[in-house]
């Protein structure tokens, strides 16, 4: 084994063992170098001192075998051999270190020869120096003494003559307002008044303390006087500390002049905000000008809440209730100027001003976290102005919806101009709709922190504010049209119930429109405005859902035209019942005219039929005929019924014929009266009169009649035939329903002969006659 064939490790670590051998030898060091750190404690004694090499060969030939001894032996020519190699190593390392310490210490030792004379002679000039300076010293000392005698006596007679002249400086500085000076001065002096002040300068003193006094209440003047500065005021405070006036009784007090100052403040910010809402009666520079005064007194307020924290370090508390109040009322403010019904503009120009003096207050006042504080109010504060906007448009809905007018344009037919109305309506709903919308993306279009932070609760604020608008006003719709009572502002009795129900008429369309043409648009216009962002997100679904909104205006767009239909049905009703219970049908009269009741209900239909042309649109008009039957009394001429009973001169074969009349109707094929309404003219108009074609057959059969009392009923009916007939869509059920009044008319007389042919059609062509002479134009 060859001296490359170690480890370097172990090379080292033996290299290092044998120089400690050699120098020193150390058992410690011979035993933590031992050649197998495995083997046992007696074995490994050969680094030892205390080596016995007898003892180490029994041991060995003891526990050993042959080819353990001889692989042993080996090893150790090996070590043997390494360490001569070893040895021979480190002294060829050595040599040339050796050789050339021995070269130093040659140069060092002719170096020192010479040394000591060198400082022996340095040491002789040291003394002598210091000699001479012990001289200058001792000669210069009685002089030096001397001159900082005078100098002590110079600043002595400074300070004497500065005390001598302090009540007449204080004088002047009571005289000239310079307040800081003379406390200065003063307190410069108290050190010398507190030693001398009750013997050599007694006079001077008292002087110097009517005159502080004079001060220290010019001072307490200066704190409490409104005109002052609130810097001024702090100032003040200052002062009277440094006079070591009780400055704490005066904490509580100047704290009321802050608050005081800060209601000042709001009040201005309250006249800039009315100098902006009137900004177009003003000029550009005088609103600037109101901004900057806005700005001063916000900067002159964090400057005074910075000197009272000066003078109160421990006033933090108070400070930061200052400081929320200063938030609280700004906030407040601004709700009052969202009841005013700001624009968005607006409210981004009183937030970015309220941010400004967050801020500022911020740097003054950093422990109070005014910051996160107005983040809060903020936040509440633009939710209330999102469910305002949508408050307002519902007020401006409903005051649309409501409103009289009391002019009518030339041309216009009598009653309220419906189409007017209902125009304003759908206007108001689409364009305020999208009006809030323009708004709300200005609002998020900002860059200001407050709106950047909020923007997430805004979109959703906004969604859900269409929503809940929606549902309100549908909700309202329903309550405008469940009123029993007219409206307030609209005529008594009669009137105001057909404007409610002309209103309910308005609302039922507006709810088709809202349905079919407003919601679809907004919902595409919210799509587009709010594609991304919302606390919510997608994940949840969208707040705003067209779908359910559209059902429940299509329901209650129904619900609205059924709830007309039934008020104008019960306004005919009422007539109808009035006609048939006021006569004594068994005493009636022969027939000699049309009933005038028939000209009131025709009227009534005829101002309906306005009322409905005035919004409804005209649908297809279907004429539903059907051929004449047993039941039928579709003309005058044409009637079984009546040919029959003409022919027949006693009551007995009258009756026998309506029983045959009821047999044939029941094998008539079965005809559907009501059928769903349409949110057309026809439509409506047909619903109305089979409405009141049924409450007229109830009331007949409720009453009893002689033979003058049925054909009074025969001829008013054939009337009502002929002048409905142009304006009902279903013709045949309108028939259907004009047989069952004759034939329940019929039932219920004690002598049921009609009026013959000739006759019928004389009275009502006299009718016909007389209608056209008092109406030319028809």
């Amino acid at each position: 084994m060859t001296v490359d064939d170690v480890p370097m490790d172990d090379k080292a670590k033996r290299m290092r063992d044998l120089l400690s051998s050699f120098y020193a030898p150390d058992p410690a060091n011979a035993s933590s170098s031992s050649f197998n750190k495995n083997a046992a404690a007696t074995l490994d004694a050969i680094n030892t001192p205390s080596f016995d090499p007898d003892q180490y060969m029994n041991l060995l030939v003891q526990k050993s075998s042959l080819e353990g001894l001889l692989q042993r032996h080996v090893e150790m020519a090996a070590e043997i051999k390494n360490l001569d190699t070893d040895l021979q190593m480190l002294v060829y390392e050595n040599y040339n270190k050796f050789i050339s310490a021995t070269d130093t210490i040659k140069r060092m030792k002719n170096n020192i020869v010479g040394m000591e004379a060198n400082m022996e002679q340095l040491l002789e000039k040291i003394m002598s120096v210091q000699s001479r300076s012990d001289g200058v010293n001792t000669s210069l000392f009685e002089k030096r003494e001397h001159i900082e005698k005078l100098h002590r006596t110079r600043n002595l007679l400074r300070k004497v003559q500065f005390i001598y002249d302090l009540p007449t400086r204080l004088g002047k500085c009571i005289k000239s307002g310079a307040y800081a000076d003379a406390v200065r001065y003063y307190t410069g002096a108290m050190p010398i008044f507190k030693v001398y002040g009750d013997s050599s300068f007694q006079d001077c003193k008292k002087a110097s303390e009517e005159a502080v006094a004079i001060i220290m209440k010019n001072l307490q003047d200066k704190l409490f006087s409104d005109s002052e500065s609130i810097q001024a005021r702090a100032e003040a405070v200052m002062l009277l500390k440094q006079l070591n006036f009780p400055v704490d009784a005066l904490r509580s007090k100047l704290l009321e002049k802050l608050e005081q100052f800060l209601v000042d403040l709001q009040v201005d910010y309250g006249t800039a905000q009315t100098s902006f809402e009137e900004s177009d009666k003003h000029s550009t520079f005088e609103s600037k000008h109101i901004t900057s005064s806005h700005e001063a007194s916000i900067c002159e307020f964090a400057e005074a809440v910075r000197a009272y924290r000066a003078m109160f370090p421990d006033s933090e508390t108070q400070l930061i209730k200052l400081g929320e109040n200063l938030v609280n009322k700004h906030f407040e403010m601004l709700r009052q100027q969202i009841k005013l019904r700001i624009d968005s503009s607006e409210l981004v120009r009183v937030l970015g001003i309220i941010w400004t003096d967050v801020n500022l207050m911020d740097e003054v006042l950093p422990e109070a976290g005014l910051m996160n504080f107005s983040f809060e109010a903020a936040q509440d504060t633009i939710r209330e102005y999102v469910r305002s906007k949508f408050s307002y448009l519902q007020m401006d809905m409903s005051e649309a919806l409501l409103q009289v007018q009391s002019k009518k344009n030339e041309g216009e037919v009598e009653g309220y101009p419906l189409q007017f109305t209902l125009d304003a309506s759908k206007n108001l709903v689409i364009q305020g709709s999208l009006g809030l919308l323009a708004g709300f993306r200005q609002i998020l279009e900002e860059n200001l922190v407050l709106l950047v932070k909020l923007r997430d609760l805004i979109i959703d604020w906004a969604q859900d504010g269409f929503q809940e608008f929606f549902r309100n006003l549908n909700d309202h719709f329903i309550q405008l049209a469940d009123r029993n009572t007219p409206d307030q502002g609209l005529a008594e009795g009669m009137q105001g119930e057909k404007v409610h129900a002309s209103l309910v008429l308005v609302l039922a369309l507006l709810s088709v429109y809202i349905e079919q043409s407003a919601i679809p648009r907004i919902a595409e216009e919210i799509t587009a405005s709010f594609d991304s962002g919302g606390v919510r997100g997608y994940a949840h679904g969208p707040i705003f859902a067209p779908g359910e909104i559209c059902k429940k205006f299509q329901t209650t767009g129904e619900k609205l035209l059924h709830h007309y239909i039934n008020m104008r049905t019960q306004r005919l009703s009422a007539l109808l019942r009035k006609r048939f219970s006021t006569p004594n049908w068994v005493k009636h009269k022969e027939p000699r005219e049309v009933h005038m009741f028939v000209d009131l209900l025709l009227q009534e239909l005829e101002a309906i039929g306005a009322e409905a042309r005035q919004i409804l649109p005209q649908g297809h008009l279907r004429k539903h005929r059907r051929a004449d039957s047993n039941g039928s009394t579709t003309s005058s001429r044409s009637n079984p019924l009546r040919d029959d009973r003409l022919s027949r001169s006693n009551t007995q074969r009258a009756r026998s014929q309506l029983l045959e009349s009821h047999l044939a109707k029941l094998f008539k094929q079965k005809m559907e009266i009501f059928t769903k309404v349409e949110f057309t003219q026809e439509s409506v108009m047909t619903t109305i009169v089979k409405l009141c074609l049924k409450s007229l057959q109830e009331y007949v059969r409720l009453q009893t009649f002689n033979r003058s009392g049925f054909q009074q009923i025969q001829l008013d009916i054939q009337f009502l035939r002929n002048a409905l007939k142009e304006s009902v869509e279903d013709e045949a059920a309108m028939d259907f329903l004009l047989d069952e009044v004759i034939v329940a008319a019929s039932e219920r007389c004690l002598d049921p002969i009609p009026l013959e042919p000739p006759i019928l059609d004389r009275l009502i062509q006299a009718k016909l006659d007389k209608d056209k002479q008092q109406n030319p134009a028809s």
